[in-house]
Parts: structure tokens; sequence; C-alpha cells
């Protein structure tokens, strides 16, 4: 899998490694050339200084440079220094007569330079050839490289460090540069990292880089189509949950007014009783699906939310749960204060009776459920508190997902627990589940942004 970042660095820091090698080279040439010309420049300095001291006696060429003279010429505190003068018939006229001759000058007074060894060490060597009266010499000057080898260390490390700096210098300026340029790539998956399963709203591109925002676009464009989708699929299960409430409520009609006249025949009543149950579960399931299709937060509209009275809006859903739990001899109390919310009144009506109609169901026979309602200084309370089985801890994460079910036995869609998580999110709330007094049962505690 290919990377933007490593692509950026690959093709910015190996140009630039290579530039600087370059570089290095080049200034190294420019650093060099001239100090190797200077040395030689000093070496034909010494050659051409013997020539004043070669005059023609006769017919012989002969030196006038004493000793004393000689060893002056051959002073270097570095490197050994050797000089030499021949006639034209090889014999030394002066200086070291194993003097190399490993390049001859082409012409009169032009000096030739060139690399030669001389007792075993590699030397630096110029010749020249001049005329003295009427004869001609040759000329040569020669000294070690150890000078020079050491100029020239000095010149490589130098090149090394410094270019080595720069090149680390370089490659950190690239490296944060890179960073700095994806940044806004890191932010907006960030930024989509962090959303909800269900939040299909556009990303915004307002502070987005001018290549980024046509990517931008694109996802924009898909978030769009599925939400178009998920639209359609909402709607349908409204539509759906919304016109099986009236056939299924004339169906309960018809089934009520055959139990009272089959009162007398067991089997029929029977029947009709069965039917009556999967009438009833049908309408609860109509009404869960069209409560689920009502509080989907992607579709949810934050400008729904008012001020409403949260102690009223359980108050109108009591008499409903006072009735449930009578059929299962479950003390049902109710502690309601004056609660002021944010809220949307038809979502909290679900969102109450569906956590009282679970409290109810889990709750065994002759239990006790108690409702609360309260307002602190931060936010406004629901708490629903149940003398069930309770829930394990590892399974409290999944309770709020859709047809999941902790008791197979009892009956149910697994969307009641879903519906509230919807509406919590819708609300800007949070839920959390607390076990129960003596550890037993449940305590689901809400909690709304005050109005």
């Amino acid at each position: 899998m290919s990377s933007i970042r490593l692509v950026l660095l690959k093709w910015l820091i190996v140009p630039l490694l290579v530039l600087n090698i370059s570089g290095a080279a080049l200034t190294y040439w420019l650093a060099w050339m001239p100090a190797q010309v200077a040395f030689d420049q000093s070496l034909a300095d010494a050659a051409w200084a013997l020539i004043p001291h070669l005059r023609m006696v006769g017919s012989r060429i002969e030196t006038d440079l004493s000793n004393q003279a000689e060893e002056v010429l051959r002073v270097d505190h570095f490197d050994a220094v050797y000089l030499m003068a021949r006639d034209v018939e090889g014999k030394t006229i002066l200086g070291d007569k194993d003097f190399p001759l490993t390049c001859l000058p082409a012409a009169l007074d032009d000096p030739t330079i060139c690399d030669g060894e001389m007792r075993g060490e590699p030397v630096r060597l110029i010749t020249l050839k001049t005329d003295i009266g009427t004869g001609q010499v040759l000329i040569g000057a020669a000294e070690t490289l150890r000078k020079r080898n050491a100029i020239r260390s000095e010149i490589v490390a130098a090149l090394v460090i410094l270019e080595g700096l720069l090149a680390a210098v370089s490659v950190t300026m690239i490296w944060f540069g890179v960073r700095k340029g994806l940044l806004p790539l890191q932010k907006m998956q960030e930024k989509l990292d962090s959303r909800r399963d269900d939040d299909l709203s556009t990303v915004g591109e307002q502070e987005a880089p001018l290549e980024v925002r046509p990517f931008i676009n694109a996802i924009n464009k898909l978030l769009l189509r599925a939400q178009t989708s998920a639209r359609a699929q909402q709607d349908f299960l409204a539509n759906v949950a919304h016109q099986l409430r009236t056939p299924l409520a004339g169906l309960k009609t018809q089934l009520e007014w055959l139990q009272q006249k089959c009162s007398d025949e067991p089997d029929t009543a029977r029947s009709a009783s069965l039917m009556m149950s999967s009438t009833d579960r049908m309408i609860r399931q109509s009404n869960q699906l069209l409560a689920l299709a009502r509080a989907e937060p992607s579709q949810f509209e934050r400008n729904r939310l008012g001020t409403v009275e949260l102690d009223k809006v359980v108050e109108q859903s009591i008499q409903h749960f006072v009735q449930e739990a009578d059929r299962k001899r479950i003390d049902i109390g109710f502690d309601l204060q004056p609660t002021r919310v944010m809220g949307d009144r038809f979502l909290l009506h679900d969102l109450i009776d569906n956590l009282i109609d679970n409290a109810v169901r889990y709750s065994p026979l002759n239990g006790v459920v108690t409702v609360r309602c309260f307002q602190t200084d931060t936010a406004g309370c629901l708490v629903v508190e149940d003398c069930g089985p309770g829930i394990p801890p590892e399974r409290q994460e999944r309770i709020f997902d859709r047809f999941y079910r902790l008791d197979e036995k009892q009956a149910g869609s697994g969307l009641g627990l879903a519906i509230v998580h919807d509406i919590v999110q819708d609300h800007g709330a949070t839920i959390s589940i607390e076990q129960g007094s003596d550890g037993k049962g449940t305590i689901f505690r809400v909690e709304f942004p005050l109005a």
C-alpha cells in the first residue's frame, strides 16, 4: 500500500541528498584545485630558482650553488624536497642522482608536472628544459605529498561535517514540512473517526487546502447519496409501521368482540386469546419501528428541541404503566420533581415508555420499579430503577444494539433500548447503567441539558 508521506519524502530527500553530494564534490574540487596549483607553483619556483646558479664553462655546464644554499632550497618542515639538474648527456650537475624522470618536458621553458615515486614514497615532481649558454639542461624539483594530503584531509573533513549538518537540517525541515502539509488530512481523518456511525452530514471544506477540496467534494457527494438512501429507508420503515397500525387496531377490536361472544366455547376463546396476544405484539413492534424511525439520529433536526417539563411528560405515561405493573403485581412508584430540559416531547414520550416498559418487563412478580425525575445544577435527570436480574458488566455495551436481547424468553423485539440510545443522542444527553440497591436490579440514569 503506497503512502503519500513516503512518496513525498522519497522525491524530496533523495534528490536533495544527490544535490548535496554533487555540491560537496564541486566544493571539494573548487577548494582543492587552487591549493594544488599553489603547491605546484611553489615547486616550480624551486626549479626556476636553480637556473641562476647554472653557467656554461667551456663546453660544460657547471653550478656555483653551494651545499649550504642547496640545503636552504630543500628546507621544508613537512615534506622531503628533491632537486636535480642534468645536461643533455644525462650527467647530474647538481642535486639527487636518483631523481626519477617520470615526465619530460616537450618544449623549452615549459614545465611539466606529474606524480611519481622516489625512494619508496609518492612524490609530486616538476621538470623543465632550458638553455644555458649554448647547451641545454634538464632541471627537476620534487616533494613528498605529506602537506598536500594533510590539506586534502582537512578539506574533506570540513566538507563531510558541513554537508552532513546541511543534509540533517534539510531532511528535518523536509520531514516537518511534509508533516505540516499533511496535517489537514490528519485532522479530517480525526474528525471522521470521531463521528458517530450514523452521522452522514457533509464534511466542512472551509479550512481545507485547495488541493484537498476536490477530495472532500467527492466524499460529500457520496455522503449525500448515503443520506438520500438512509432517508428513503427510514421513510419506508415509518410508512410501513404507520400503515400497519390501522389494520392491526381493527383486528384487535374484532378479536376483543370475538372473545366476548365465545366465552362459553373454551377452544375458541383460547384461540382468540392467543391471536389477541400475537396482535398485541405486532402492534407493539409496529409502534417500536415507528419510534425507531422518528429517533434516527442522522435524520433528527436539532431545531425541534425546545423547553419541555420532563416531569409532566412522565405523568402522562403513569396510568398506562400502572395498569401494566398491576398484571405482574409490581409496586411501581413515581418521585417526580419539577424538571425543565431541552427536548422533543414526542421523542421523550418514546424514551420514557421504553425505559419503564423495560423495567416492568424484566422485574419479577411482586417486584418494585421506581421512576424518579429531578433537576441538578447542571442537568435534568430521569432515573428508572428495577429489581430484575441485572445486566452483567461485559454485556452493558451491547444492550443498546438493535435486536439484541438479554433474555430470549422474555417477549420483545430488542428495539426498546436501541430507541432509547438514539433519542439520548438526539438530545445531546448521556445515559449510564448502574447496579441496583443491594446488588439487585438495574438503574438507568439519563441526564439532559437544562433548558
